[in-house]
């Protein structure tokens, strides 16, 4: 009996070891895998816009669930976007909860010419796109019509995509291009994303927030740090 007693408890020891091994090395392998998505994802994804479907967007706690996700692989400039302002009024929430991150309106320098220590969140609306079109549209009329005489007829323009950008630019609506956009949400769609922001954006759809997965998330962004992306040609 005391022999099949102490091989008994050394079989335990050794299940035990076993098993504290396995996760030690899984440990490491997820320390490896976070290091190498920081180095590859901070050079070609530097900013990244999510498309939530404004009733999803209710789920404050599985929205900090995925900025947490971004953040531990690296992500650190992110544009949080549904058509009704809901991400907007939950912000302060987020803020409480995400202790590292920051509004793009405290960030002076352009968050996409470098990887800064922190998150970077900047939140927009269908609102901040139809006001910033309006802005714009108001400036390139006054411009137009100061080029001529009060009495002269008005030249009309064609108005190209130029004009607009630098508009926006001036009325201080024209934000970082996001490298790509994760739409989570029943349909196909950027959901009124300002249009003008997303020329040469990769656009991929996530299926619903209630249904999100890490792996889901991590396999988009591998996929678009392997291809070569020809921005502006």
């Amino acid at each position: 009996m005391d022999f099949r007693d102490g091989a008994h408890n050394l079989y335990h020891i050794i299940v035990a070891i076993g098993y504290l091994g396995l996760q030690l090395l899984w440990y490491f392998m997820q320390i490896i895998v976070s290091v190498w998505y920081h180095i590859s994802i901070v050079g070609k994804l530097r900013y990244l816009a999510v498309v939530i479907e404004s009733e999803e967007a209710h789920q404050t706690s599985k929205v900090i669930k995925l900025l947490q996700w971004l953040d531990s692989v690296g992500v650190k400039n992110v544009c949080l976007y549904d058509m009704n302002g809901v991400l907007k009024k939950s912000k302060d929430t987020i803020f409480q909860i995400m202790k590292n991150a920051k509004s793009i309106e405290e960030v002076n320098e352009d968050v996409t010419h470098h990887a800064p220590d922190h998150m970077t969140l900047e939140f927009v609306s269908y609102v901040d796109g139809k006001e910033a079109v309006a802005k714009a549209a108001n400036l390139i009329f006054v411009e137009n019509f100061k080029r001529h005489d009060i009495g002269g007829e008005l030249d009309h323009q064609i108005l190209l995509e130029s004009h607009l950008n630098q508009a926006l630019q001036i009325v201080g609506c024209k934000g970082p291009e996001p490298d790509l956009l994760l739409v989570y949400g029943p349909v196909r769609s950027h959901l009124g994303f300002p249009p003008w922001r997303i020329r040469y954006t990769e656009i991929v759809h996530m299926g619903s927030l209630n249904f999100m997965r890490y792996g889901s998330l991590i396999k988009a962004i591998y996929n678009f740090t392997k291809v070569r992306h020809n921005y502006g040609t």
